[in-house]
């Protein structure tokens, strides 16, 4: 089970907001606060960042997009993400996780191999494991992928092991690869985009809706059972 980080595993627009906030800070502080406080508004309205009107595939997107409109110059954007994920998991870029998550992943950690993908940085992804109380629980952690044509690392790793389900928010980055390899996919969030190219074998709008669907899939598998992980990269 191959497992998108932010908006999958880790919920909340803390680190969002904390990118945003990094963001603004080439601005004048009145400028600064307004830019911010309009984020903070987008995402009290549209927590996923898939704002109407925008393009935005996330809340990290929907600040870069945003940010044009402000006057932030989108070279320092780089820098400004990486500032903001220095503070993951901490009260400066809250998270939290879906509701039982820790007791279904020890579930099914007994019928499968349990891996997080992420286009995240290797920077405090471990730590906030460890505050959404899934430290432990994953066989292999992906950072950087550069999603989705990263994916395929990841599922050249684990295809030949066996069949795969890809977790994720966002069908394009998440999910799509999966799917043109022949596995199975589960979409979570807002679906209410939607194209015909968008074909999860399951989706629900909260990762726990998922819980009985998936876990009836662990139990009748036909896969072997399941190996050690490769390499971590």
């Amino acid at each position: 089970m191959l497992f998108d980080f932010d908006g999958t595993l880790s919920l909340g627009v803390g680190p969002v907001v904390a990118y945003a906030r990094a963001a603004a800070q080439q601005l004048p502080v009145d400028e600064a606060h307004a830019f911010v406080e309009t984020v903070v508004a987008t995402l009290d309205e549209h927590p996923s960042g898939r704002a109407p009107g925008t393009s935005a595939i996330d809340g990290y997107d929907l600040v870069r997009l945003m940010s044009a409109d402000h006057g932030i110059r989108p070279e320092t954007l780089g820098e400004a993400y990486l500032a903001s994920r220095a503070h993951l998991g901490s009260p400066l870029a809250p998270v939290v996780a879906p509701d039982d998550l820790a007791e279904f992943l020890s579930e099914a950690r007994q019928h499968a191999n349990l891996v997080v993908a992420t286009n995240a940085p290797d920077i405090r992804i471990s730590e906030a494991l460890e505050v959404l109380g899934l430290a432990g629980l994953f066989d292999a952690v992906y950072t950087s992928l550069g999603k989705p044509n990263g994916m395929a690392a990841v599922l050249d790793d684990w295809l030949p092991r066996g069949q795969v389900l890809s977790i994720g928010d966002v069908w394009i980055n998440d999910l799509a690869p999966a799917h043109a390899r022949g596995a199975l996919t589960a979409l979570v969030g807002s679906t209410s985009d939607e194209t015909p190219d968008v074909t999860p074998t399951f989706s629900a709008h909260h990762l726990h809706d998922l819980y009985p669907a998936i876990t009836e899939w662990l139990r009748t598998s036909s896969s072997s059972p399941f190996s050690p992980a490769p390499s971590e990269r």
